[in-house]
């Protein structure tokens, strides 16, 4: 006789958090209702809270669905300097194809000066972006796709606070957001493609 298998708990809190995602997408973070999350995930609140004991645990699941998002504008099977020019061309297509990822990193960046908590995980988490920005940056100059290669340390806080500001332009104006990643590609002096 085999012993039983335990299904892996990941497929339930991949939708907590995509659901709690959701919900802070279409109302924000002093909207967000834990009860709203486990019904969309379809699932009780016990439930919820037996995954995410903690709205801050929550939020820490929501923020790594919106790095992985982010994530996916990297070829990584690229190493080459011209990864800093997909990853623009990525933000772009996120702009355009999931707003609800700019309203989300908006929201939390502004929880996220209130929050202690909050704070924590999304300040990590800037780091941990801004450290993979430094390596594009560093790659791109290395490879001759930057025309005056800068101060990789500055340029990648730059391009954290840039994409983070361009959170905060409203959602139905993504003409602007999208204008002004790409004028942050130019002022970097990324070569065009």
């Amino acid at each position: 006789m085999s012993p039983a298998v335990t299904p892996s708990p990941q497929p339930r809190r991949d939708a907590l958090a995509l659901a709690a995602y959701h919900q802070l997408a279409q109302h924000g973070f002093e909207g967000l209702r834990t009860r709203e999350v486990a019904a969309e995930a379809g699932v009780n609140i016990a439930t919820l809270h037996y995954y995410f004991p903690s709205k801050e645990e929550l939020i820490g699941a929501v923020l790594s669905h919106a790095m992985q998002r982010f994530r996916s504008t990297l070829d990584v099977a690229d190493g080459s300097g011209n990864q800093l020019r997909t990853h623009f061309d990525g933000l772009r297509r996120l702009l355009r194809d999931e707003p609800e990822l700019f309203a989300v990193m908006g929201e939390l960046a502004l929880r996220a000066a209130r929050d202690p908590a909050i704070h924590d995980l999304f300040q990590n988490t800037m780091d941990m972006w801004r450290r993979t920005i430094k390596g594009l940056l560093i790659n791109a100059a290395k490879d001759g796709f930057l025309e005056a290669p800068g101060d990789p340390d500055a340029q990648a806080s730059l391009v954290v606070a840039a994409v983070m500001g361009a959170c905060m332009i409203p959602v139905w104006q993504p003409t602007r957001r999208s204008e002004a990643i790409r004028e942050l590609q130019r002022s970097l002096g990324l070569r065009a493609s």
